[in-house]
């Protein structure tokens, strides 16, 4: 029954794609489609009272912003795919592997099909364009990639800088073992400090589970659709500060829940820009820790805005409203 009903929903998923990239989809991804359903699973676990602890909590909150903001959005995403600004390598190393325990990707998959879809935003060949149906924005586009994520081209093409570095190289056949430390890790070290803290067995078992339930599998979950939201809400519902090629909009929503990277229409009208908020509102925590590096001595070469400040009022600008139809990319641009 499951089989037959991803199967038909594969087939329906693929009627809706452009013909021309409907030829390039392949079979399901089925160890994709089982890890996510498994983490999805586990994280349900939230809503049993057993497995409910503070500490458990602690480690969701924390989690959300070392690996969600830090990780992903400070390291994957401003730091190696848009190179908003320059750090010493150890520091881009430690943000590598922080976004590597997302379990999203390797580096250098996850920097190229970002700058792909710069490149080719809201048009045929970009991988995760919510115009095709929302879902296949949102995660499908994972469950059963195309022939252009499946074959190398995308890393070759795109990511070429990254691969110079044997750490991502090393990354590409190793990433999914670094992204299951935390799975391992913080539930064994709960576990063995509640019982040299002295608490009984069974209580440190249990707390020990509520930190893999909440604090590693919801904040997976969590990361993982927040970071989709960019990819999906962020296209199809908000408001435009600039013209831009593509249906890129600033959305309230994902904006506060993804610290900064919602306001999306304002990223791609200047995608190395390191901040995204430009009006007072939109808040951005990640250009935030940016300046914080660079008055450390940690962070150089910051790339300021480019734009001028956006006088259009949001009454203005069209609010939830879908994108415009655009035409398919002739010419490459750049994806930075």
């Amino acid at each position: 029954m499951l089989d037959d009903f991803i199967q038909t929903n594969a087939i329906q998923a693929k009627a809706l794609l452009p013909e021309e990239d409907a030829t390039r989809i392949r079979e399901i991804d089925w160890p994709a489609v089982i890890w996510l359903v498994v983490v999805h699973l586990l994280a349900l676990l939230v809503f049993v009272p057993w497995f409910f602890s503070w500490t458990g909590v602690a480690f969701l909150i924390a989690g959300i912003y070392l690996f969600g903001m830090v990780g992903i959005n400070l390291g994957f995403h401003r730091l190696l795919a848009h190179r908003s600004f320059s750090c010493a390598r150890w520091l881009e190393h430690a943000l590598a592997v922080l976004g590597t325990c997302t379990a999203q990707g390797s580096p250098a998959w996850w920097v190229a099909v970002h700058r792909m879809h710069h490149q080719f935003a809201d048009k045929d060949r970009d991988p995760h364009a919510p115009l095709r149906n929302f879902l296949w924005g949102h995660i499908g586009w994972i469950t059963f990639q195309t022939e252009d994520l499946r074959n190398g081209y995308v890393k070759e093409r795109y990511a070429q800088d990254l691969l110079r570095d044997p750490l991502y190289v090393w990354l590409e056949k190793h990433w999914q073992y670094v992204a299951l430390i935390p799975w391992a890790l913080l539930p064994t070290a709960t576990l063995i400090s509640g019982l040299l803290l002295g608490m009984r067995t069974q209580a440190a078992v249990q707390v020990a589970l509520s930190v893999l339930v909440w604090g590693v599998a919801a904040r997976t979950v969590y990361v993982w659709h927040v970071s989709a939201f960019v990819n999906s809400v962020s296209h199809l519902w908000g408001y435009r500060s600039y013209e831009t090629n593509d249906g890129s909009r600033n959305n309230f929503f994902v904006g506060y829940f993804a610290h900064g990277e919602g306001w999306h229409n304002n990223h791609h009208a200047d995608p190395q820009a390191a901040m995204h908020g430009h009006r007072s509102w939109e808040f951005d925590p990640v250009f935030w820790v940016i300046r914080l590096l660079a008055r450390l001595g940690l962070a150089r070469d910051v790339v300021m805005r480019k734009l001028p400040q956006p006088q259009r009022n949001l009454s203005d600008v069209s609010v939830h409203s879908k994108p415009r139809p655009t035409a398919s990319a002739t010419e490459p641009t750049n994806p930075l």
